[in-house]
Formats: C-alpha cells, sequence, structure tokens
C-alpha cells in the first residue's frame, strides 16, 4: 500500500512536470497543492483590511477588551511627539506592551489599501511610530519594542526595520527623523555585514549562520537555533538603501548578504525574512545581471526546513483547503500555520514574479490557495465549535476583522481549530491576534477577484518597494482545465497589453474593458504600456518609451558585459614610497575569460590579473588607478579608485580608557571622569567634553560633572583630537536615581552546605542532575557545587511563588572553569525566551536578561571574567531599571519596564531549558539566593560582604519544632520547642539579606524571648538546630 501510494504522488507530480507552460519553472510543493482548491470562499480582503484598521486604531471603542489603541504623551525615544500603544493580542495581560511587528505592519498594510495614516482619527500615526526607533538606548535601529537590545531573536530585530522602510517608501513626507533614521539602520547594517566578514579587499563573504546580531557591540548570538535567513532581510535592507541614496557602500553589503544565501547550503528558513532575500536575488539579478539561484532560494520557502520544521502547508485539514498557509509544515497530523508568515511571504514573493517570470504560474497558484484558505484564521469561517474566541468575536467585532493568530490540524481531536499560543502562554485572554491580522493590508493590496471564480488579479507592483519606474503590472493564473476569458480594466487611456510571459502583445490600443483569453492551467503576466509605445532593448530588459516591461526578454540576442562589484584598496591612504594590494572583483555571468588593464597617474603597478600591488611614488598627493575587465566578446567594465598620498600615516588618536568615580550617583551630586588617550603626539591633544545633561567644569583629561537635579541615565562624551584634526571619542553613562529599599521577600536561598535544599522556608529544594559538591570560595568542603559543563545541573520544580513579576533579584557566586565559545547559562527560569536567566557570553562576559511583558532585553557586564577566579554576581529588575552587579559594585544597567513574564518551566541551575544541556555551565555555583523584589546597590553590597554560609552538620528536618509569637512581633519575640529533646539547641535568626541578626547556642531550657525592638521593620528567617534535628520557620517584624 505504501508504494501504491507513493507511485501515485510521483505520477501525479510527474504529469504535472510533462505539461508544464513553457518557460515555467515547476516548484514541487507547489505542485502538491490543487489548481483550483475546494470548497473555495474568496474574502474581500481589502475590504477585511479597511474595517480592521477603522477598529484597532479607534481609540473611542467601547466593550470587553477595548479599545485596543492608547494615546500617549511622548515615548522614551521622542518624549516631545506623542506616542500609541497598540495591543498585540486582544484582552492582553500586557496593558503596557507594543510591538514593532505589530504596529508597524499595520500601518503599512492600511496605507497599502488607501487609509491615510497621517491624518486618521486627528492622529498622525506614522509620525508616532518612530518610537520604536530606539535612540535613547543607542541602538539606532528600529526594534521590537521602544527600550530594547538587538542580539536576541533575529527577526525580532531586523523585520520592524524592513517594516519602517517601507512605511518610509509610502510616505516620502514622513517627517521627524525618519530620513535619518533610514541611513542610521543602513549604516549599522552595513557595519554589521563587515564585521560578519564582509571584505572587499580581497573580496570575503560574511557569515550569518547566528541567532542574533547584537548592534551596539557588534557581536553574534550563538545560542538557541540560529536565523541565516536573516542574511535575506539584511540584502533587502542595504539594496533598498543603495536604490534609494546611491551609496555603493549599501550595494556591496547587499550582495555580500545575498552571496551568503546563495551559497548556503541548506534550507535556512525560520519566519519571515527569507522571502525578502529571494526577492532581493530576483530583483538584483533582473537589475545588475547578477546570477544567484533564485530557484534555490524560492523553494526554500515553500519546502519544510529543519531548522524549524517551517515551510508551506499543503493538502485538507478535515474538507478544509488549507494548502497555501505558512508555518509549522510537518505533514504528519500535526501542521500549526500562522497568518503573519503567509501574509508577509505572499508580500515578498508576489513582486518577484516580475523580476523573475519563470515562476509566474508557480506563484499564481499558490496564491489562489493562500487567498481562499486565509479566511480561516477569522471567526465566522469555521464552527464556533472549531474556534476559541468565537464568543467575544460575536458580540464585540461584527465585522469579523481580528483573525486568529494560528490554525491548528488537530486540537483536543477537532480539525481545523483557530487559536494561537496566547492563551497558553499566560499572554492574554483570547488568541485573537493583531500582530498576525495587522499585515492583512498586504494581502488587500495584492489580491483582486476577476469575473472568473478562483481567477484571481494579483498587482505585482503593490508591494515591491522601492521599484523602479514601471507600467501597471499584473499576474494570471487560470486554475481550469479549459481556457478562460477574463475582463481586465485599463482605464481611459490606450495601451498596449502585453504578456511578458510570451512576450507578445495581445492587445493594442485598448482602453475600458478589456477580455483576455488564458489558456488552462497557465499563467498570464500582463503589462498595460502606453499605446504606440517605442520599444527598445538593453541586454536582458526590454523597454517601452523607456521604461521597462520585461526583464526575461529572449527578442533580441545579447552577451552580459562584466560587471564590477568592488575596486579596493587593501590600506588607503598610502604613505610614500610604499605599497598595498589592490583587487579588483568583477561579476560576469557569461564569461570566466577576462582581461584586466590597469593604469595610474602616478606610482608604479605590479601585475596584470584581477589584483595587483600598488607602490607609491614619492611625492605627495593623490593616485588615480583605473581598471579595465574585458570578456572575450569585447564587452567592459571600468572602475576607478583614488588613493591619497602622504608623507606618513597619521594614526588617529586612541582612548585608552574612560574612568568615572562612580556608576550611579543620587541627584546633583559630582562624578570625576578621567580620559586616558594615546598619540604619536600626546602633548598635542585638545579634549572635548559634553554631557546629555547636568554640568562639566574643568578642561583636559579630567573632568568633574555634576548630576542633573532628576533620575535619569546621562551620557558623557568626550572627543580627542590631534594636531593633524584626526578625532576618537568615548562615553561613558551614569545613573542619577535615589534608591530607595521597597518591600519583599526572599523567595529562595540555595547555601550548597552539603545538599541543594532551599533554607528560605519556601521549600523549593532543587534536585541534583549529576552535579558534585566541592569547596566553596572560603574553602570550606563540600559546600558548593560543581558543574561539568556537560549533562550536569540543578533542577528546582516550577511553583506559583517563582512566578513573581514585579521586580527581582538573583545573586551569588561563581567561578568559571571555562569559557566555551558559546553562551553558558548560570541560573535561568524559562530563559531569556520565556522570564529570565543569567549567563555567560562567548565573549566571557556575564548577562543578565529579563523577559518582560515589554520586550526581552539583555544586559551585559562591560568587562569579562576570567576563569578560576571566584564572583559574586547580583542582578536586578525593578519594573525600570536592570542592573548588574560585580563583587558588591553596580556595574552596568539599562532601562526596561513591564512586568515579568511567567513561565511553566523550572528554575534550572547550571543549564538553559530542560532537554537543552548544550549551553550548561562548567564551574562552580555557591550562595545562590532569589528575591521578589529588587535589592538596593547598599544591600547587593552587603550580600557580598556577606561571604557564604558555613557548613552545618546533616540533621534530620522536622516540621513545626519550634513555635513562636507573637507573630508579627514589635518589641518581645517568645520562642518554645519540645524541653523533652535532651540536646542543647542553637538558634540562629537572618534577615532578608542574609546578615545573621541573632545567634546563641547551648540552649536547654526549650525556650527563649528575645527582645527584637529595635530591629528594622521586615521578615526575618529563624533557624533552630540540635544535633539531630532541625527547624525553619519566619516571622515579621512591625516598626
Amino acid at each position: 500500500m505504501i508504494r501504491l501510494n507513493f507511485l501515485f504522488v510521483f505520477v501525479f507530480l510527474l504529469t504535472g512536470f510533462l505539461w508544464a507552460q513553457p518557460g515555467q519553472v515547476i516548484v514541487p510543493r507547489i505542485e502538491t497543492m490543487p489548481n483550483a482548491p475546494a470548497p473555495y470562499n474568496l474574502r474581500d480582503w481589502k475590504s477585511t483590511a479597511v474595517a480592521y484598521d477603522e477598529f484597532i486604531y479607534d481609540t473611542q471603542q467601547s466593550g470587553q477588551y477595548l479599545p485596543l489603541c492608547f494615546l500617549e504623551p511622548g515615548s522614551v525615544n521622542y518624549p516631545q511627539i506623542p506616542a500609541f500603544r497598540l495591543h498585540t493580542y486582544v484582552g492582553t495581560f500586557s496593558n503596557f506592551g507594543n510591538e514593532a511587528i505589530n504596529v508597524l505592519p499595520s500601518l503599512v498594510g492600511a496605507t497599502l489599501v488607501g487609509q491615510d495614516k497621517q491624518n486618521q482619527f486627528g492622529q498622525n500615526w506614522v509620525r508616532m511610530s518612530q518610537q520604536f526607533y530606539n535612540k535613547a538606548n543607542g541602538e539606532n535601529l528600529y526594534l521590537n519594542s521602544p527600550a530594547t537590545s538587538s542580539g536576541n531573536d533575529w527577526w525580532y530585530d531586523m523585520m520592524p526595520n524592513v517594516f519602517f522602510y517601507q512605511l518610509y517608501d509610502l510616505y516620502p513626507t514622513m517627517d521627524g527623523e525618519a530620513e535619518v533614521q533610514f541611513i542610521s539602520i543602513a549604516d549599522q547594517m552595513l557595519a554589521a555585514v563587515q564585521q560578519m566578514g564582509g571584505e572587499a579587499a580581497p573580496w570575503q563573504i560574511p557569515y550569518f549562520n547566528y541567532r542574533a546580531w547584537n548592534f551596539r557591540e557588534m557581536t553574534p548570538t550563538t545560542e538557541s537555533v540560529p536565523e541565516p535567513e536573516a542574511a535575506g532581510a539584511f540584502a533587502w535592507l542595504l539594496y533598498q538603501a543603495w536604490t534609494t541614496t546611491g551609496n555603493a557602500a549599501y550595494l556591496q553589503g547587499a550582495e555580500w548578504a545575498t552571496e551568503f544565501l546563495d551559497e548556503w547550503p541548506t534550507n535556512p528558513s525560520y519566519e519571515l525574512q527569507l522571502p525578502y532575500g529571494t526577492l532581493t536575488a530576483a530583483r538584483m539579478n533582473a537589475e545588475l545581471g547578477t546570477n544567484y539561484n533564485v530557484e534555490k532560494m524560492l523553494n526554500w520557502s515553500f519546502d519544510r526546513g529543519a531548522l524549524r520544521g517551517w515551510g508551506t502547508i499543503t493538502g485538507s485539514w478535515n474538507g478544509f483547503a488549507v494548502a497555501g498557509l505558512v508555518g509549522e509544515a510537518n505533514d504528519n497530523g500535526n501542521d500549526y500555520a500562522f497568518q503573519l508568515n503567509g501574509l508577509q511571504q505572499a508580500a515578498a514573493l508576489v513582486p518577484a514574479v516580475r523580476y523573475d517570470k519563470r515562476f509566474a504560474r508557480a506563484i499564481g497558484k499558490w496564491m489562489v490557495n493562500l487567498a481562499n484558505a486565509n479566511r480561516l484564521f477569522y471567526p465566522g469561517f469555521l464552527p464556533a465549535s472549531l474556534q476559541d474566541a468565537a464568543s467575544w468575536s460575536s458580540a464585540n467585532d461584527p465585522q469579523q476583522a481580528i483573525g486568529y493568530e494560528a490554525l491548528r490540524e488537530q486540537w483536543d481531536g477537532q480539525s481545523p481549530f483557530s487559536t494561537g499560543d496566547a492563551l497558553r502562554g499566560g499572554w492574554a485572554a483570547t488568541n485573537l491576534a493583531l500582530y498576525g491580522t495587522s499585515s492583512v493590508g498586504y494581502l488587500g493590496a495584492l489580491v483582486e477577484p476577476t469575473d472568473v471564480v478562483k481567477i484571481l488579479q494579483l498587482d505585482l507592483l503593490k508591494t515591491d518597494f522601492f521599484g523602479a519606474a514601471a507600467y501597471p503590472t499584473f499576474l494570471y493564473y487560470n486554475p481550469y482545465t479549459q481556457a478562460e476569458n477574463v475582463t481586465v480594466e485599463v482605464g481611459s487611456d490606450p495601451v498596449d497589453i502585453y504578456d511578458a510571459l510570451t512576450e507578445t502583445f495581445l492587445v493594442e490600443d485598448a482602453t475600458g474593458s478589456v477580455s483576455i483569453s488564458l489558456p488552462a492551467n497557465e499563467a498570464r503576466m500582463l503589462v498595460f504600456c502606453p499605446a504606440g509605445g517605442v520599444i527598445t532593448y538593453a541586454t536582458n530588459k526590454m523597454l517601452v518609451d523607456g521604461v521597462v516591461v520585461d526583464y526575461q526578454q529572449h527578442a533580441q540576442a545579447y552577451t552580459v558585459a562584466p560587471r564590477f562589484k568592488a575596486l579596493a584598496a587593501a590600506a588607503t591612504p598610502l604613505a610614500i614610497n610604499t605599497s598595498t594590494s589592490v583587487y579588483a572583483t568583477v561579476d560576469d555571468t557569461d564569461s570566466e575569460q577576462l582581461t584586466y588593464t590597469w593604469s595610474a597617474t602616478v606610482g608604479s603597478i605590479a601585475g596584470t590579473t584581477d589584483s595587483i600591488v600598488f607602490t607609491a611614488p614619492p611625492e605627495l598627493g593623490e593616485a588615480i588607478l583605473q581598471c579595465i575587465a574585458t570578456d572575450e566578446t569585447g564587452n567592459r567594465d571600468t572602475a576607478l579608485l583614488v588613493i591619497p598620498i602622504v608623507g606618513e600615516i597619521n594614526n588617529a588618536p586612541q582612548i585608552i580608557d574612560l574612568s568615572q568615580s562612580l556608576t550611579f550617583v543620587a541627584p546633583l551630586g559630582t562624578v570625576v571622569l578621567t580620559c586616558l588617550a594615546d598619540d604619536e603626539a600626546v602633548d598635542n591633544l585638545t579634549y572635548s567634553w559634553s554631557a546629555s545633561n547636568g554640568n562639566i567644569t574643568g578642561t583636559g583629561p579630567i573632568v568633574n560633572w555634576v548630576a542633573p537635579s532628576t533620575a535619569g541615565i546621562e551620557t558623557i562624551t568626550v572627543t580627542v583630537q590631534d594636531d593633524q584634526n584626526l578625532m576618537a571619542s568615548a562615553s561613558a553613562t551614569v545613573l542619577v536615581r535615589n534608591f530607595v529599599a521597597s518591600a519583599g521577600e526572599i523567595i529562595a536561598h540555595y547555601p550548597f552546605t552539603g545538599n541543594p535544599d532551599d533554607v528560605s522556608g519556601n521549600e523549593l529544594n532543587g534536585q541534583i542532575n549529576g552535579a558534585i559538591l566541592t569547596t566553596d570560595p572560603l574553602g570550606n568542603n563540600n559546600n558548593a557545587y560543581y558543574f561539568n559543563g556537560g549533562s550536569q545541573h540543578i533542577n528546582v520544580a516550577n511553583a506559583p511563588i517563582l512566578n513573581f513579576q514585579e521586580g527581582i533579584t538573583v545573586s551569588g557566586w561563581i567561578k568559571a572553569n571555562a569559557l566555551p565559545d558559546r553562551e553558558s547559562f548560570v541560573v535561568s527560569h524559562g530563559s531569556w525566551q520565556n522570564r529570565w536567566k543569567v549567563s555567560i557570553t562567548p565573549q566571557g562576559h556575564l548577562r543578565w536578561t529579563v523577559n518582560t511583558l515589554g520586550g526581552i532585553t539583555d544586559l551585559d557586564l562591560p568587562m569579562p571574567l576570567v576563569t578560576e577566579t571566584f564572583y559574586h554576581f547580583a542582578a536586578t529588575y525593578d519594573g525600570a531599571l536592570m542592573a548588574l552587579y560585580l563583587n558588591g559594585e553596580l556595574r552596568a544597567f539599562t532601562p526596561r519596564s513591564g512586568l515579568l513574564r511567567t513561565t511553566s518551566y523550572p528554575l534550572l541551575l547550571g543549564q538553559m531549558l530542560p532537554e537543552a544541556p548544550e549551553y550548561n555551565f562548567k564551574g562552580v555555583m555557591d550562595e545562590i539566593k532569589i528575591y521578589d523584589h529588587a535589592l538596593t546597590p547598599d544591600q547587593i553590597n552587603t550580600l557580598y560582604d556577606s561571604g557564604v554560609t558555613a557548613t552545618r552538620p546533616p540533621v534530620v528536618w522536622q516540621e513545626n519544632t519550634v513555635q513562636l509569637f507573637p507573630n508579627p512581633v514589635a518589641t518581645l519575640l517568645h520562642l518554645a520547642w519540645d524541653a523533652n529533646v535532651n540536646e542543647p539547641a542553637r538558634v540562629e535568626i537572618f534577615d532578608l539579606l542574609g546578615r545573621q541578626m541573632y545567634t546563641q547556642g547551648n540552649l536547654c531550657n526549650g525556650s527563649l524571648q528575645l527582645d527584637v525592638t529595635l530591629w528594622p521593620a521586615g521578615i526575618y528567617h529563624l533557624i533552630w538546630t540540635s544535633s539531630s534535628s532541625s527547624s525553619q520557620t519566619t516571622f515579621s517584624k512591625n516598626q
């Protein structure tokens, strides 16, 4: 039976391949989809997008979980500009959450279907959306929330910039700092690509197989599943930057990124970024004459990728046609489609057809399926029993404008099922997801029905952002087994209708409504050209009146000329009488026999190939090098390179260190800053100081800075300049704040005195998984745990008390025995993906990560740790500020807001997540403490000074051995225990910081009375021990 099924599928596919439309490339995954899906119910996606936009942006909506949008007076990045928040889910538990992957595409999509988002409901939503440009924290990129950090998850970092670029194209008068942001993003992308290995002298392709990229540090994130598809987003952004600015460096960056995809051997698909790379590759092939493997990349977007199981879904579920949706394409009964992914894949791949028409039929067929199946994400298109928020939608969203996040093939024995991750993740009260529906405008702009059911008109220009001049171009696919005539509207001005697939004019001098015949199971790509226009050809391009109408013409033979990608010197400027290598990187898609002709206005050249050695003359000035690359047919390209010739290479000053006397200071406090700089002529250096706020007194390398009267994070910058005007700059940040102790409790305390038990009183005892008792920082044996970096860890079962949300402190002693070239997890509760973690980066820096309802943020220590050295660390978060301490001193901080997310994962020491030992910590750990509030710097310093807990002999724990009263207590505390215990007892009392407040041994009469009148108010932990038993409890001290 299995063989018969295989034979049937093989014959089915073979049949499809044999009749294939001339010039069209088969996409095997698409061929498994029906030509004419059934049942078929095409929703009016344009009207849906308009209704959705007007519903979610109406701040006057009322009803359960409404409104969904809220105005604010300003944002952290632009306090002077009004801002707004848009919920990610209906019924979100994160009322102050705000995500760029939701907001920005909602503005783009609405604009694509005709909405003016610069003037709607009296608001300029486009201008306000600039709040997502992370300016205040120095990231200088659009990120998923207004105050977050890059380097956690590439698609969350890259796609907000893609969406901003799209918005920038739609609104040339975007106002604000849009132009500055556009260039800043391109510069950040180019710098990152270069740091990843992109090089022109000689040409070298960068490496993208990382999880993410920290744009502030210019370092990769290597933990978790990699996202090499990010090269696609880099390529798209840098190519748009080049087409807009003409800066050739951006084009080089785009080519580096695309060449990575072109040479990458396996499917890199992960989320959204790959299709944008496919579009860019197709466009570069068409416009520049490159020869990237678009067929491979396009198939990657449809085939299931191994990294995440991502791909395009085929078949039907319980009689519902679902082919064409995108998500987890497992093909074994548990597929999971997400609306966002199908919509964005369409936005990228539909316009790609104009640049590579070989895929017109395949994309046309896929879009018939996607446009049909996408309705199943919306209430009203499945029975109420097959969705989990039908009642809310019926009561509050009568137009059924907000869709579900996802569609499951199976859920609780039902199929299909409209749902999502929010309910199970505890993020919202419904799975109706704005972030997925916010891209519906892209679909509404692309798809129009025709007068023949199941034949769509696809607009190939609508989502081709920053595209060159073009005439109206549409794709039509006939899914039927017989020819069909469709009516197309061409307008009142006469046009000649050109079919790019047959390369013929079907109708000339047409106006109004025109009937076009579509052959069975074939596509047409129609271009409405000005009637009687002049036809010309330029290599692969056919033009009418100077505008390209066909990027793959076959009417006129041509050969491809060489094209310079780069002409670059290994060193520039160059000192007199010195030499450097110069590299020519040339692309010629139909010739490998290139000759190079070099010349220089001054100096000398050695070599005649694609690289030469240039020697500078003895005179000052500049050398202009010319290289001509010629193929065997005589086609050529020329490039020039200017190299300044100087008497000597004057290097810019180097700032060795910028130190500050204090990391944090109270308002109006003073910090001393010292700049240590080096230069060939140190005595000729000048120092210029500036500050974001506050006042600077003094000049030269040492100054005083007086903090402002208000709290904040302030930046002090020094610029050092030499006598030839070369400069170097450095900045220091100072936290201006009055720290006030907050109320809270210790949640867990692991002194590791012979066992992994929690002595906080909350019984969050650890379970050993291979970790071994070892020596603590004081040399006490069996008083700490060693983890081997393999599978060893300590597991603490999850409990409600661990899921506090308002603040946190995590502290402990660690000694790393190794610092591998991967992230190492010290303590993790759900990791960065779900809640928080403390880890060590591949560069050896301690990293504190919190995942709040407002976003994910990393905070790294500025200095690396050293192996075989004990450090005390403390990481805090108070709802407004993240802080990281080393050996009692505050070393790093960053703003962050929002409640901590909750998780069902266990608390892990030495490991990231269950069943994920590949990032385990190798070293020693001791005195791990967790508080449900942020300790102050003074309290952290006390923790550090307290050291570690001495080993106690093993005891048999007995419950309720000690009674104490009153509780709470104000003056006298009475203790009583079983007087029949014929052993001396010891009583120890600690405050929440671990400081010992009282100790007394040799107690034999079964009772004790303590005067605690002068003790500070708070929670105290009492430990009672004898030689054979022990007890612990807590009590509260009132004022």
